[in-house]
């Protein structure tokens, strides 16, 4: 049985080498090839009409105290641009 594994190996090995070989091989220039295999760079912004920044801070401010005022410039900052935008 171990026999008929090692010839199955071999065939399938000499298969792959046949198709891997076969053909043309093509040439591309290096620079072309690392710039195709690059993927672009892509930035996806979606627009709200609310912040969930802002949604999620009032909630916790609604629940407890906050201990220090991390969030009141971004909350100052978006009151304002919010309405700006109305």
């Amino acid at each position: 049985m171990a026999e008929r594994d090692k010839d199955s190996q071999e065939r399938l090995e000499a298969e792959l080498h046949e198709r891997l070989t076969a053909g043309e091989m093509e040439s591309e220039e290096p620079s072309e090839a690392v710039r195709r295999r690059i993927t672009p760079r892509t930035e996806i912004r979606i627009q709200t009409t609310l912040d969930p920044i802002v949604e999620e801070t009032n909630r916790y401010r609604s629940i407890a105290e906050e201990v220090d005022d991390r969030y009141d410039q971004y909350m100052k900052r978006a009151k304002r641009d919010g309405e700006s935008r109305t």
